[in-house]
């Protein structure tokens, strides 16, 4: 897949000496959802804010569709889509006219029968007269999302689209996301809702104190940085875990009814030492030891995420 928008080695020091940003390289792929990840104060809207050209950089590049953010503002402008975190919208106006004067500021002819389909995917048709200041935060947050898909845009920024939003809207938002993909859209979204990143995103970063520590595809990051966990409920309780079941690690519950045994489960059914369930059960087998029932749990892309941070130096 070709990129959409190249990072190159980009950093921001703000005037204070904080470094916001450290040396950050990215590609990000025409027509997949990417998921920015990070803890609060970690780069995430600083990186978006630079490429949507609202925050210069101290140094590095940024192109868009090829256009450079700074040489060529206006095209590479053109090209994206920003739903900021903040609800800011000209209270005074109607939806109508907020969302298509969005539309005329990029220069784009005016075409009703767009607004209309914009509005009407963001369930707004009905408040398309309304006066913003009229409207709930959450109405106010679709007619935000609306203004920045006025413009057609081929990228669009979604900065932590889901707070304070209520479940009817969020699950119209990833509809639409969805919608969006498939037709050649690139969504790259920060969220605090890991598991709304885990179901709807291609590829994760991760960023930390200003660098991206990491990027990845997300199935391939959940299986190689996921774990696996059999929890083997016993027939009778264990006053202590055999010897001879040391290799597996064992853990034993504080009142021996239950034993875990995490692993990192490969293509060969293995573990990282060559360890299998079908050892590990052979071996119970061997020791005397009857189970009642097995069930087994894979991290979520939040139990990654938290490793990953806690890691980051």
């Amino acid at each position: 897949m070709t990129s959409v928008i190249t990072v190159s080695h980009l950093g921001k020091t703000y005037a204070t000496g904080h470094a916001a940003l450290k040396e950050v390289s990215l590609d990000i792929r025409r027509g997949e959802i990417f998921a920015l990840l990070g803890p609060n104060g970690a780069g995430k809207t600083t990186l978006i804010s630079i490429i949507c050209g609202l925050v210069n950089a101290t140094s590095g590049t940024v192109t868009v569709a090829g256009h450079d953010i700074v040489t060529d503002y206006r095209a590479a402008r053109s090209r994206i889509g920003l739903v900021p975190q903040e609800l800011t919208t000209d209270s005074f106006e109607s939806v109508w006219a907020t969302v298509s004067f969005s539309r005329g500021l990029f220069g784009r002819r005016a075409s009703p029968a767009y607004i209309e389909k914009v509005l009407k995917s963001l369930s707004l048709w009905d408040k398309k007269d309304a006066k913003i200041m009229t409207l709930s935060g959450g109405m106010k947050r679709r007619v935000l999302i609306a203004k920045a898909l006025a413009h057609e845009p081929e990228v669009l920024f979604l900065d932590e689209p889901s707070a304070g939003v209520d479940v009817e809207l969020r699950r119209d938002m990833w509809r639409l996301v969805r919608e969006l993909r498939d037709g050649g859209v690139t969504i790259i979204l920060t969220t605090h809702y890991l598991e709304e990143a885990e179901e709807m995103a291609d590829r994760v970063g991760v960023i930390a104190k200003g660098e991206l520590i990491l990027v990845e595809e997300k199935a391939t990051l959940m299986t190689k940085l996921g774990k696996k966990q059999l929890t083997i409920e016993l027939a009778t309780p264990l006053p202590a875990v055999p010897e001879a079941l040391g290799p597996y690690a064992l853990a034993r519950s504080p009142d021996g009814a239950c034993l875990t045994y995490s692993y990192t489960a490969t293509t060969t059914g293995e573990d990282d030492a060559g360890r299998s369930i079908a050892g590990l059960l052979a071996a119970l087998d061997r020791e005397g030891i009857a189970f009642k029932d097995l069930h087994t749990e894979q991290s979520s892309l939040e139990d990654i995420f938290v490793s990953l941070v806690r890691r980051a130096p």
